[in-house]
């Protein structure tokens, strides 16, 4: 309870720039960001233009040949709606108020596409494969590029935190922008041959939860962590004792402590030991620690006079790597939300005590260092006038017992909160038209379920705010990441691109670029991502543009018993026939078992549109193929896309 942690923001949190404020009195209007100088409107979309101007002042907007008058509301609000524009090019865009005016420079009316997701959507140009050449050769002032600043918000803004611009795609604002987006957005200016917008607005190592609004969040039965995000941009103090009271009711489900002999408590008697010093544990030089992903509990006991005791406070405990939750004397102080961000919790009165006060942290890192990382200096207990307490050094340790998984967060973080990354980087896009949207995230949603119902939830949610219940999603199925494997085992990356298929397969406006074959088992960003571009746009242009191109490329649709024993497959959205690469079989199928433990690789044989896998003598109640984080695979239709992973029941012959 009682925590600050990152809360005091009016809107958002805002990384590199100012919130926008209402105008002054007397100043001109203002376009939102959306329809700026180089702007791209949808076509045969209504549109609406939003923007700022001095409440209740009436401003004439020019919107190609017509125009709207409209009052701006107290907030210094406006929005002017129009019918759709069919042409293509350029338009007119201005607004007119006795406080002054404002024309958009260079709008053009063509078709907008958003994209976003996690690190592999968010991986500019300038760190893919041939970068130099391909940033060189970027000009297109046909082609136009938003690129959304990072964002975390408690509620669904109007305004961005950091206003994006337009800028024309060139060497100065391609190389920032994102790869996967940019090559998509190239390849269909070739066959489209309009002025296209691409809008960036991702955010790496996020889960898909951040990304769904509330509407979407209630629909999978999020609804209560979305109501807790709501109460902490209200009243962060109430949210974290929430908060706080179900991470203690986790723990004690978990390990089977009681009330009062958790290891939070002041006199809890776990056995510690004198910490090094502050930074990773990782770089302690402690064997047991040198790759340890966990947690750990941190101690730290500091004496304070009666006046210090009666103060409120705030305690700064640096970085907290992967995330930390505090209790002060046995009372929960909150939890950080942030790992790259230093951690800042409010200390109210009644949490101190004169004398003897215990600081408890517990730490779980997940990957890479963690632990209590500083820098010691930051670190310190500060009481106003009543004095300030440094807590860089003297610290003691000790390695949990007990690491029992699912560890709740807090919901109003970013990477893993509960609508945040709407909130502050899709919200303020308003009702403007797509054409389609991109979709590159699941790594982080590996062996969690729901994730169909998720994408699906989402899908529907943002269709929602844009107006366009047939807009189209197309999504990268996950590239090859991971050791190679030997023998066959279970795979949650293989498990999530067959969930990420099934949930574009059924939806009738979603499609599926498959990237299996562009990874790198070594590297979770892997460079190549012109192929995911143009794979991207092959399948918008069946979604988005209802060109006769397979939306999905090909994937296994059944598995049937042959009278021989073995198994035929089956196969939907292929382009002509499949074909083997560098061998006269397919390799990556497996036939299985009912049992754990039961696969094993078999070769498949190409009959048509089909693959047959000849019977082993075995029992086989269903296939699998390419059922690992990076399989070597050599199935491809005549696109050429390869066969994304999948497993299949084998239904009986009739």
């Amino acid at each position: 309870m009682f925590s600050r942690n990152h809360s005091r923001r009016l809107a958002g949190l805002i990384f590199g720039g100012a919130a926008l404020m209402p105008l002054s009195a007397g100043a001109a209007p203002q376009f939102d960001p959306m329809f700026s100088d180089h702007a791209v409107v949808q076509r045969d979309h209504p549109v609406t233009v939003t923007g700022r101007g001095v409440p209740q002042e009436i401003i004439a907007i020019i919107f190609g040949a017509e125009t709207r008058e409209v009052r701006v509301d107290k907030d210094g609000r406006f929005e002017a709606r129009f019918a759709p524009i069919g042409t293509t090019g350029p338009v007119k865009l201005e607004a007119r108020a006795a406080s002054g005016s404002v024309v958009a420079q260079d709008v053009a009316v063509g078709d907008v596409f958003l994209c976003s997701g996690q690190s592999n959507m968010e991986l500019e140009v300038r760190n893919a494969q041939d970068a130099m050449t391909q940033i060189r050769a970027s000009a297109d002032d046909q082609l136009r590029l938003m690129l959304v600043p990072r964002a975390v918000a408690d509620n669904p803004l109007r305004d961005f935190p950091q206003s994006p611009t337009w800028r024309p795609a060139g060497p100065d604002s391609v190389a920032d922008f994102s790869a996967a987006c940019f090559y998509m957005a190239r390849e269909l200016r070739k066959t489209a041959k309009v002025p296209i917008g691409a809008i960036a607005s991702s955010w790496g190592g996020s889960r898909i939860s951040p990304w769904m609004g509330a509407q979407a969040q209630v629909a999978v039965g999020q609804g209560a962590q979305s109501a807790l995000v709501l109460l902490h941009g209200r009243d962060p103090f109430a949210a974290e004792q929430a908060a706080s009271a179900e991470w203690e009711k986790w723990w004690r489900k978990a390990t089977g402590d009681v009330p009062g002999k958790e290891p939070w408590q002041p006199d809890s008697g776990i056995t510690l030991t004198d910490a090094p010093r502050i930074g990773p544990w990782e770089q302690w030089g402690v064997p047991g620690l040198a790759d340890f992903n966990g947690m750990v509990w941190y101690r730290r006991e500091i004496d304070l006079t009666a006046a210090q005791a009666k103060a409120s406070g705030t305690l700064s405990l640096g970085l907290l790597d992967d995330v930390g939750r505090v209790w002060i004397n046995g009372k929960p102080v909150g939890m950080s939300a942030r790992s790259w961000q230093p951690s800042s919790f409010d200390v109210p009165p009644g949490v101190l005590q004169p004398g003897r006060n215990v600081i408890i942290v517990n730490v779980l890192d997940n990957y890479a260092n963690g632990g209590l990382s500083g820098p010691a200096e930051a670190m310190a207990l500060s009481l106003g006038q009543a004095g300030h307490v440094p807590l860089g050094d003297e610290w003691r340790y000790a390695v949990a017992t007990r690491s029992p998984p699912g560890a709740p967060r807090v919901p109003w973080g970013d990477t893993t909160g509960t609508g945040t990354l709407y909130n502050g980087m899709i919200a303020p896009l308003g009702a403007i038209g797509l054409k389609g949207v991109a979709w590159y995230q699941g790594e982080s949603d590996v062996d969690l379920p729901g994730y169909a119902d998720r994408m699906t939830a989402m899908m529907a949610d943002w269709r929602r705010q844009f107006g366009s219940p047939d807009l189209a999603f197309v999504a990268v199925q996950l590239a090859g990441y991971g050791d190679p494997v030997t023998t066959p085992t279970n795979n949650g990356w293989a498990a999530m691109r067959q969930v990420q298929y099934q949930a574009m397969a059924q939806d009738d406006h979603g499609g599926l670029a498959t990237a299996i074959d562009l990874g790198d088992p070594f590297d979770i960003h892997p460079g190549e991502k012109q192929e995911v571009g143009r794979r991207l746009a092959r399948a918008m242009r069946a979604v988005a543009y209802g060109e006769a191109v397979s939306r999905t490329g090909p994937q296994a649709s059944r598995v049937t018993a042959t009278s021989d024993g073995g198994a035929a497959i089956d196969f939907t959205g292929l382009s002509g026939a499949l074909h083997t690469r560098s061998a006269a079989q397919a390799i990556g199928f497996e036939l299985c078992g009912a049992g754990v433990g039961s696969c094993r690789f078999v070769a498949g044989r190409i009959e048509g549109g089909r693959v047959i896998l000849t019977e082993d003598g075995q029992p086989a109640t269903r296939v699998r193929y390419a059922w690992a984080g990076s399989p070597v695979v050599n199935l491809y239709d005549e696109a050429p896309l390869p066969v994304g992973s999948f497993e299949l029941p084998i239904v009986p012959m009739r």
